[in-house]
């Protein structure tokens, strides 16, 4: 049973990302839908919130983030290292991931999207709109619309993961995941 609570955005959502987890990204535009492994997303700004997502302009994910301009990042938990390693192995392009997968209808609160259900932390994202930075660089700058997490794991603005299972991953390739390791605090 998911625990999520809303964060308030200013304080808390860069938060979310800061320790530089793996993601799920998920799009939807015109009925079409898909989610992707993503590794290069990361805050840039705190208030309003604000977050990068590198997306080549080869994916079958592009034309979802441009035609409909928002995305989500999903944090998935270790439990969900298989799922996560699976959707990022296969393009949409030949597969439903969410059919194959088994992955719920779940859908994001603000922004027009799926989300990827029993993920430790959510962002729902508005790109802002930097066409040349955009076609160049293949970076999307997007606004923090929606943040919320599960407090199992994320709260009083803290990831603080109280066991194995409710940590998130990071991925160095060759289907090798790292969870996050216990925090330490200086202050």
């Amino acid at each position: 049973m998911m625990h999520l609570k809303d964060l308030q955005l200013a304080k808390s959502a860069d938060r979310l990302l800061n320790h530089g987890p793996t993601t799920l990204v998920t799009f939807e535009h015109g009925g079409v839908r898909n989610v992707m492994a993503a590794s290069w997303a990361m805050p840039l700004d705190f208030d309003p919130p604000k977050v990068l997502l590198v997306l080549d302009g080869s994916t079958f994910s592009r034309p979802l983030l441009e035609g409909s301009g928002s995305f989500v990042l999903n944090l998935p938990s270790r439990m969900q290292a298989e799922l996560t390693l699976a959707v990022g192995s296969c393009s949409g392009r030949e597969v439903d991931k969410f059919a194959r997968f088994g992955i719920g209808e779940a859908r994001a609160k603000v922004v027009q999207a799926p989300i990827v259900p029993d993920c430790l932390a959510y962002l729902e994202c508005r790109v802002i709109q930097e066409p040349h930075i955009q076609q160049r660089y293949d970076l999307f700058i997007a606004e923090v619309v929606a943040a919320y997490a599960d407090e199992r794991a994320f709260s009083g603005g803290r990831w603080h993961f109280p066991n194995e299972e409710l940590r998130t991953i990071h991925y160095s390739g060759g289907g090798t995941f790292y969870p996050t390791g216990a925090p330490f605090c200086l202050s």
